[in-house]
């Protein structure tokens, strides 16, 4: 194989022998783990049902399936070619090159298998209408430039692109609808002149709140993006006020129909709190009906799932165009989680009249499945791109001034749509956490060397080896870096207010409830957060090596898979126990009905209340040991202390998305353990994820 694939008798030739010999090789790559089953299955159907087909053709349906699996929508064939280690993840982290058999034989990277292989090569061998098409008729792969996909996800891609397009056209008849006098009035009433912030640009003294208030209410489908402390979900709830404020004095006087909903049962019940909190700090003494309209405002928060009622043993959904959602307003938080499939349901079951808002950080990590929505669709909102007439309108709606750097003649009504929010107020303008998570998504190393170098107390750096387990453990035990004293936590917190706070055997179980709010509170003062999943900087290493120091300062028994101080992550919802993917428990000890002790796993009830769910460990059989969480899990959460542990080499994971989405977990305190040493980090700033798609360009063709 080695020989052929250096003479690249692969790219050349059509011989049976070349597929044969390209089956072998995907089978290899399936049993290293490099590939899903179901990539080479798909490849061996192909192949089964075409025999003349290039073996490159072979290779880039099972690469553009596999694909899939790493979040892109598509196979680019130029940055495969390119550089195919980073752009296809094979092998994928943790997994080596070399097998670990006694022949020591190697097994064929993509990158020797492409090597030489020209752009027009790999089309002229795809060029076979019985298999790839452009997108008419029923081909199972369609190649669109020199992106490969399978037929369903450039279906996605068309019909997401189309469904917005339609909105935004109908924003046209809603903007001319608005009374601006109402709206003026409204906005005024939900927005009371406040302070500014003494900011040093002048889009940051811009109320963008309000301007984004504004800019939903004329259309049919918009977005308000912005970074962690921005006060997305105060704009939303603000939004929702206005809209119910024009409705009811609108031409019939009845409230809209809204929905608010969340990709997983986590970011539901997160949006769940917040909301039911914002809606009750409103200011409506301004409004002659104002508590009629708080009360039109829901609190109620559910999954996109259960929104469109997933039916058993199928990918379809109760609720699509032939039985549309029965709502006028659907909002949708944390729209950086939604993925291409989902966002086409979406779309394909909203009512053609009915307003579609997403909430969510375009700079954050995008979905774990095809598609990086959000992120492609606000891809030029930074730079606002207004037309003038967008800015006339806003700024005699808001009285707020915008900037001129954020007006473009050229904008498309897409830019129109977006609104992003850009003042924090989570971080002040001296937190290091803030600034570091601005030198990140600026993509320029030197930046982020100048916020280290400025040594903020809320920033620690810690260059950590593996078999340096005294820094590590002084880090995971106690929050501490370098031997300094901070109030930095460790997870010694947690377990000690486990032990010492136990109530009697005798006690209410008000008294329990009561502790275990104290353990998850004093738990989520810190989380060890990383990239990977496997290998000793990943999931499964860290998770055995914490568990291991934590037993030496004797502050776990870890004697079975179930041991008190245990914390646990849900990995799938369980709608019979209330537990939704994300969820968070720790394992503690009630009295057991005949004397002693039962372990019983504690979880946060997640709608704002003091509420406990306790459930017992043999019922919980999607969970995992969670010391450390990795970036993608943690999405949407946040810690007082967060330690982001990076790895030893450089992976395609390693991106800025990643790093940023870590920063911006914590709230307080955040140290950055780099087993690569700052190099590393700022290489992972340099690496940008960019998911293999064409809604961008789709979106500007629909």
């Amino acid at each position: 194989m080695s020989t052929l694939l250096a003479e690249n008798t692969v790219a050349t030739s059509r011989s049976t022998d070349d597929r044969e010999r390209m089956g072998h090789l995907l089978a290899d790559w399936v049993e290293r783990g490099w590939l899903r089953e179901v990539d080479a299955a798909f490849a061996r159907f192909l192949a089964r049902e075409v025999p003349h087909a290039h073996a490159l053709l072979i290779l880039a349906a099972a690469l553009a399936s596999h694909q899939l699996g790493r979040g892109h929508a598509c196979l680019d064939l130029v940055a495969t070619l390119r550089d195919p280690a980073f752009a296809l993840s094979l092998p994928p982290d943790g997994l080596s090159v070399r097998t670990d058999d006694d022949a020591e034989k190697d097994v064929v990277p993509p990158s020797k298998v492409l090597a030489g292989v020209t752009v027009e090569r790999w089309r002229a061998a795809l060029d076979d209408p019985s298999l790839v098409g452009d997108g008419e008729g029923s081909t199972p792969l369609v190649l669109v430039g020199t992106r490969l996909y399978l037929r369903r996800y450039w279906q996605y891609e068309r019909n997401v692109c189309r469904a917005i397009g339609q909105r935004l056209a109908a924003s046209v008849e809603l903007e001319g609808a608005l009374d601006i006098g109402s709206l003026q009035h409204a906005l005024g009433t939900l927005f009371p002149p406040a302070p500014r912030p003494a900011q040093a640009q002048d889009d940051a003294r811009t109320d963008w709140q309000k301007l984004a208030c504004a800019l939903a209410a004329r259309s049919a489908f918009s977005i308000v993006t912005g970074g962690p402390g921005t006060g997305k979900t105060t704009t939303v709830v603000k939004l929702l006020a206005l809209l119910q404020s024009l409705a009811l004095t609108g031409v019939d006087g009845k409230p809209l129909r809204i929905r608010l909903a969340a990709p997983t049962g986590k970011a539901a019940a997160r949006l769940n709190e917040s909301i039911a909190n914002a809606v009750e700090r409103l200011p409506l003494d301004g409004f002659a009906n104002g508590e009629t309209i708080r009360a039109a405002i829901p609190v109620a928060v559910t999954t996109l799932h259960r929104l469109l009622g997933t039916r058993p043993d199928t990918r379809r959904f109760r609720h699509h165009a032939g039985n549309p959602l029965a709502l006028d307003v659907l909002v949708i938080d944390e729209g950086s989680m939604v993925d291409l499939e989902m966002m086409n349901a979406v779309l394909d079951a909203l009512p053609a009249r009915a307003r579609l808002i997403l909430l969510g950080d375009k700079d954050q990590l995008a979905s774990v499945e095809a598609g990086a929505v959000l992120g492609e669709l606000c891809r030029r909102a930074s730079d606002g791109h207004y037309t003038r007439a967008t800015q006339t309108w806003l700024e005699e709606a808001t009285g707020e001034r915008i900037v001129p750097r954020l007006v473009d003649d050229g904008g498309s009504a897409l830019d129109q749509a977006i609104a992003m929010l850009r003042f924090s107020h989570r971080f002040s303008a001296e937190s290091g956490i803030g600034q570091l998570a601005e030198a990140v998504n600026s993509g320029e190393p030197h930046k982020v060397a100048d916020v280290w170098a400025s040594n903020h107390a809320d920033l620690a750096l810690l260059e950590c080896t593996e078999k340096g387990d005294a820094a590590f453990k002084a880090l995971v035990v106690d929050g501490q870096v370098n031997g300094e004293t901070s109030t930095r936590r460790g997870y010694r917190h947690y377990l000690q207010r486990l032990r010492d706070g136990q109530p009697a055997h005798g006690s209410e179980q008000l008294a329990f409830d009561a502790w275990a709010t104290d353990v998850l509170a004093a738990h989520g003062e810190f989380q060890l957060l990383c990239a990977l999943r496997r290998g000793a900087w990943g999931v499964e290493g860290l998770n055995r090596r914490v568990a291991r120091l934590l037993q030496e300062e004797r502050l776990v028994t870890a004697t079975g898979e179930w041991y008190l101080g245990r914390p646990v992550l849900v990995t799938r919802n369980d709608y019979e126990l209330g537990l939704m993917n994300g969820d968070i428990g720790i394992t503690l000890a009630l009295p057991a009905p005949y004397g002693g002790w039962s372990l019983r796993v504690a979880f946060a009830a997640g709608d704002g209340s003091r509420r406990i769910k306790w459930a017992l460990p043999s019922r919980l059989h999607a969970v995992e040991t969670v010391f450390a969480l990795t970036v993608h899990k943690s999405q949407g959460s946040e810690f007082t202390h967060v330690a982001l542990v990076l790895p030893d080499t450089m992976s395609p994971v390693l991106t800025r998305e990643l790093v940023y989405t870590g920063i911006t977990r914590a709230r307080q305190f955040l140290t950055l353990a780099s087993a690569g040493g700052i190099s590393l980090i700022e290489r992972a700033v340099g690496a940008q994820v960019l998911r293999a798609s064409g809604l961008s360009a789709g979106f500007d063709s629909a």
